[in-house]
Parts: structure tokens; C-alpha cells; sequence
């Protein structure tokens, strides 16, 4: 269980932790010795961790009393909790029965008592536990529920199911080793969790101009006109790049340096176009992405151009890449200075000599 969280006087305290039998207190500032303070609680935080943790103990015990589930261990996460419990799987039928039946005892309003034992007395041989720390010292701190467990444990908890309100199972994740993972939400986590879903369905029926119930249809209705639409771009740009080399090949005079940003492309688009114009004679500086911050980039041309070229392009562009065979393609942070690129290739091309 998290450590609480609060106030000594008015200085915040960081983080609690246990060394041995003492507690110890980190705090932002000095406090002095044999001073009076008051002392506030975060009381939201470990009210909620109450909730998590005697959710779990109750969980557990049930699960354990209706399948035979053991639970090997357990997280009190920040939003959700995760119970393991030793089974390879649970059927939805099983987390419907569980989920039902632990609401049951919370309307019952089953009592939770803590007891103090000592380390040698014989009932903690019958306590449910998982061992005690290396460095325990003093008696053995024992949580019952009425009737329904007993289990050995250092957490805060509430001192009736009824304080739990209601816990909700969201399901099951793989977990390691042939167990398996149970989600859950206890007390005011579950409104919590209504009112965001609440919200997020409100905001989707604005935003689609249908009811909930319509909601997931519109979404694969939405997915797959997106779906066609990119197909349909993607086609179109493959188009546009053909187009692109025809017209430079059909000029008169074509120039040594060819150069062609397009904020829509991808490689595949820069590609097509160094494929149709050839590169034998040709120098190609290709971008694509955000004219002012990242994107892709293609040097294509003459073999030595190009591995002489290549990775200074990457340089000025603050990326990286890598070629073969006439081609310098990769990533780049800083397409603002394409202007630079283009002028170190003119220079090249300028003072290049016809072997080249």
C-alpha cells in the first residue's frame, strides 16, 4: 500500500517509509526538535487507499472461497488495482459471479476489526499471510472480516464493507507464469471512473450527432471512410510523383539539380520520383513533412555524388540516414535549413568535374 501523504505543521511530508521498527519522515524542510506541531492528513488519499486495500482482502477471500483462485500477489495502483491470482484464466461467467457476490457482503455491511498478536501466539499459524519482513519486530497486526477472512497485514482499511460502496471488475490481463491478472475499482474509484466515461460519451455524442448506443457503429463507419480516403491519397500522390518526373524529363535542358519539398509525400512518393527521373546525371534533393520541423529527406544521384554528399545533407538537417547504390534517405529535425542543403549542393554541382 502507498505511504500517506500530509502536513507536519506547515511543512509537506514527501514520502513515509518504514527501517525496521521505526517510522521515518521525509519532509521539504527542517523541523525543530521538541516543538509542538499539528499534524494533517491527506485523509482523500488514504481514505481511498482504505478502500483499495480491503477491496482486495475481500476480493481475494472470495475468490479463493468460490473457485479456489489464490491470490500470489496484488498493486494499489494510482487510477486501478491488480489482483494476481494463481489461474492460467478466468471466464466471464466466474468475474460476473465474483463481481456479484462481493457487492453482496458490502450490502451486508460485514464488520472489519484489527488485532494485535503476539509473534508467538499459535492462532497466527491460521491467519492467512505471506510471511513477515525480515526486520519485524513486536506484535503481529491481524485484519478480520467477519466471518470471512483473516489475514495478516500492515495497510490502513475501513472498518466496514459497507464504507466500500461497491467494487467493479473491469476484467483480466495475461499476467506471468500461467496466472492471471483481475482489474478492479472499489469505492469512490468507480464514480470517478462513471463520471469520466460519462463525460467521454457526451463529448462522442456532440462530436459524432448520435446516441451512445449508435456510438461504436459510427467510429468503424468513420475508420473506414479514413481507411479509403488514405488509400485514395496515397494513390493520388503516386500519381502526382510520375507526373512530377515527366514534366522535369520533358524540358529542353534539364537541369543538373533537381530539388522538391511536399509537405503531404513519404518516402515512397520521393522514391517513385527518383525512380522515373533516373539518377545517372541528375542530382535529386527530396523533402517531405513539416516545412519548419521534421521530416524525410532523399539524396539521389550519381553514386560518388551522393556517399561524398550524403551525410552532410543529414548533418545541416540535424538527422540521420543512411544509402547504397546512389541513394541517402532518413530522418530530419531541422527541415528549416533545406535552403542551406540546396546550397551546398549547387556549389557541388558547380565546381564538379565532368568525370563526376
Amino acid at each position: 500500500q502507498p505511504d500517506d501523504r500530509g502536513l507536519i505543521g506547515d511543512v509537506p511530508v514527501l514520502r513515509v517509509t518504514r527501517r525496521g521498527p521505526e517510522t521515518v519522515h521525509f519532509v521539504q524542510a527542517a523541523l525543530e526538535p521538541g516543538a509542538e506541531v499539528l499534524l494533517s492528513l491527506d485523509w482523500e488519499r488514504r481514505f481511498d487507499h482504505m478502500q483499495q486495500h480491503s477491496g482486495q482482502h475481500l476480493i481475494t477471500a472470495i475468490a479463493e472461497q468460490m473457485f479456489g483462485f489464490k491470490t500470489t500477489s496484488w498493486e494499489l495502483g494510482r487510477q486501478r488495482s491488480v489482483i494476481e491470482l494463481d489461474t492460467p484464466s478466468m471466464t466471464a461467467e466466474q468475474i460476473e459471479a465474483l463481481e456479484r457476490s462481493v457487492n453482496e457482503k458490502i450490502r451486508e455491511r460485514v464488520p472489519v476489526m484489527v488485532r494485535e498478536l503476539a509473534a508467538d501466539d499459535p492462532e497466527i499459524e491460521t491467519v492467512r499471510s505471506r510471511g513477515l519482513p525480515d526486520d519485524h519486530v513486536g506484535p503481529v497486526r491481524v485484519v478480520d472480516i467477519e466471518g470471512i477472512d483473516s489475514n495478516m497485514c500492515c495497510g490502513t482499511h475501513v472498518s466496514n464493507l459497507s464504507d466500500l460502496q461497491v467494487i467493479k471488475l473491469l476484467g483480466t490481463e495475461k499476467g506471468k507464469k500461467n496466472k492471471t491478472n483481475l482489474v478492479f475499482l472499489a469505492g469512490n474509484r468507480v464514480l470517478k471512473s462513471i463520471e469520466q466515461s460519462h463525460s467521454t460519451e457526451k463529448a462522442l455524442t456532440s462530436l459524432l450527432k448520435n446516441g451512445p448506443g449508435e456510438h461504436v457503429e459510427a467510429v468503424k463507419r468513420l475508420q473506414s471512410s479514413v481507411k479509403l480516403l488514405q488509400k485514395n491519397n496515397l494513390n493520388l500522390l503516386r500519381d502526382i510523383a510520375v507526373l512530377i518526373a515527366q514534366d522535369f524529363k520533358s524540358k529542353p535542358v534539364q537541369s543538373q539539380l533537381f530539388v522538391l519539398h511536399r509537405k503531404e509525400g513519404d518516402s515512397e512518393f520521393m522514391n517513385i520520383i527518383a525512380n522515373e527521373i533516373g539518377t545517372e546525371e541528375t542530382l535529386l534533393f527530396l523533402t517531405v513533412g513539416d516545412e519548419k520541423e521534421a521530416g524525410l529527406f532523399l539524396l539521389a544521384g550519381p553514386v560518388e555524388a551522393v556517399e561524398n554528399l550524403g551525410p552532410r545533407v543529414a548533418e545541416l538537417l540535424g538527422g540521420k540516414g543512411a544509402g547504397k547504390r546512389g541513394r541517402f534517405q532518413g530522418k530530419a529535425t531541422k527541415m528549416s535549413r533545406r535552403g542551406e542543403v540546396q546550397a551546398l549542393l549547387q556549389e557541388f554541382i558547380s565546381h564538379r568535374s565532368p568525370e563526376v
